[in-house]
């Protein structure tokens, strides 16, 4: 059985329903869930792997309730910053017919990944494009590969611009 042991922390903040916060807390884990949480002089003093939090804070992982990660690879095109929602949707719909499933994956891995860097540990994003072969199992694949907890949602459009809509036929369903 693996165990882990982060001690000295400055802080571990629990948010359990008493709201403790633990002054030079730690934390044993063993197979990957936490055992015991308490002050570091009273939890055990070795483990498989030690890390020394010394000066960090420790707080429960962050959640994302609304992500779309195929969008990811796109945040930075120039034509689309400083827009209002529809021209933003209007500039990057074509960009986003032409994602393949191993772009899907490349972005859904980026996103998952910086997620997991800024404390995120559990998302729920909402895939509703599937265009050239794309499928929701490329990105739930490529979220598992990161390691965070995932929840996919798979929506679809139904209007495309020839009847009135935003994104091209192409993408519609």
């Amino acid at each position: 059985m693996a165990t882990l042991l982060a001690k000295n922390a400055l802080v571990v903040v629990t948010m359990d329903d008493e709201r403790r916060e633990i002054p030079t807390g730690a934390l044993y884990v063993r197979d990957g869930v936490i055992e015991q949480v308490g002050p570091t002089a009273d939890l055990p003093q070795t483990a498989d792997e030690v890390l020394d939090l010394a000066g960090h804070v420790v707080i429960p992982g962050l959640v994302n309730t609304h992500h779309h990660f195929y969008q990811t690879l796109t945040r930075a095109v120039p034509g689309a910053q400083n827009k209002e929602l529809f021209d933003w949707l209007v500039t990057l719909y074509p960009i986003w017919a032409r994602i393949t499933p191993e772009g899907i994956r490349v972005s859904a891995k980026l996103a998952a990944a910086e997620l997991a860097l800024s404390g995120c540990t559990t998302a729920s994003d909402h895939l509703y494009m599937f265009p050239n072969g794309a499928r929701l199992d490329d990105e739930i694949e490529a979220v598992q590969e990161v390691g965070i907890r995932f929840h996919a949602s798979r929506g679809s459009m139904s209007l495309g611009e020839s009847k009135g809509g935003l994104p091209p036929d192409s993408v519609v369903e």
